[in-house]
């Protein structure tokens, strides 16, 4: 039985990652107009500057639940072998 919970459990995991991924993908490509509008209308130092941060929010939002998920699984794992 625990084994079918496992299961489970990584499949909603990967599901969830891959909804999530996603989900920024979609919010990549809505940012792609805005940076490039702020590139044409000669965007101060101030406009790239909150560019550069809502796209590294993005990459936040995608790196940190993806590697934390691969730290839970290792540890997970490393519990249920002890």
């Amino acid at each position: 039985m625990n084994a079918r919970i496992s299961s489970w459990l990584d499949f909603l995991l990967k599901g969830g990652v891959v909804l999530l991924v996603l989900n920024e993908i979609r919010g990549l490509v809505l940012a792609v107009p805005v940076i490039y509008a702020l590139w044409q209308s000669g965007g101060t130092l101030m406009a790239w500057w909150i560019a550069f941060c809502s796209l590294g929010g993005i990459v936040l939002s995608v790196a940190v639940p993806v590697y934390g998920t691969r730290w839970a699984r290792k540890r997970f794992n490393q519990s249920q072998a002890a």
